[in-house]
């Protein structure tokens, strides 16, 4: 899907929850991509403006432009490497938190679908059961209510593989998309709210250099009052 009208916040411009001399990590506003797009006008991003300040740091993972939250980034090579292999080897442990459509039937449960990208349709992804990567999501319901008509549900979701769209594909599959997902909701689902409503709100990493497990978190700020 085209970019249109690339209008990045800036306020704060980098919202650093920590720092040090091996790694920096920071709550990324939604709407802001996390590394340049191909066209000069996405430039703009996490990783341009952290590189402004830190020239050596580097992306380890990302989010999608219209997640936020918690993401890490190296200072240096060594941190690089290190934390690439934690990420290809699904040591960091993390969770998001999410308003999607209806209201969820089971308190707690696992989403298990296979994706593959969907190449006519790119960057969508699709679930596919002959071609697909394993794709597992662990779920938990913190809330139902109802929002401008429509039955709604805060979820926790907990990705246990790390798929691109992972998370919207399946909850959209589950037939509860997340509330402003322009690539996989309808468009009443869509114009309920003016973002995707998807948070990485904590992430736990091995520090790259003294291997002490650390915690991050950031809030989500989603507000549902009618």
């Amino acid at each position: 899907m085209a970019i249109l009208n690339y209008q990045p916040p800036t306020d704060p411009y980098l919202d650093i929850l920590y720092q040090d001399d091996d790694i920096v990590v920071l709550n990324k506003p939604s709407g802001l991509l996390s590394v340049p797009g191909r066209k000069k006008e996405h430039f703009d991003s996490l990783m341009s403006r952290v590189q402004a300040v830190w020239p050596k740091s580097c992306v380890v993972h990302r989010l999608d432009m219209m997640t936020s939250g918690v993401i890490v980034m190296s200072m240096h090579l060594e941190a690089t490497r290190h934390l690439n292999r934690q990420f290809a080897e699904r040591t960091p442990t993390k969770y998001y938190i999410a308003i999607v459509e209806g209201h969820l039937a089971n308190d707690t449960g696992e989403i298990d679908f296979p994706l593959i990208v969907d190449y006519p349709n790119r960057p969508k992804q699709k679930v596919c059961f002959e071609t697909g990567k394993k794709s597992l999501t662990k779920y938990q319901v913190l809330e139902r209510f109802s929002y401008k008509g429509h039955k709604v549900t805060r979820v926790k979701l907990t990705p246990i593989t790390g798929r691109s769209h992972q998370l919207r594909v399946h909850m959209q599959q589950s037939g509860h998309p997340i509330l402003g997902d322009r690539l996989y909701a309808p468009e009443p689902v869509i114009a309920l709210t003016d973002r995707l409503q998807l948070h990485a709100e904590q992430l736990s990493i091995d520090h790259p250099v003294n291997g002490q497990r650390l915690t991050f978190y950031s809030q989500n700020t989603f507000n549902f009052d009618n």
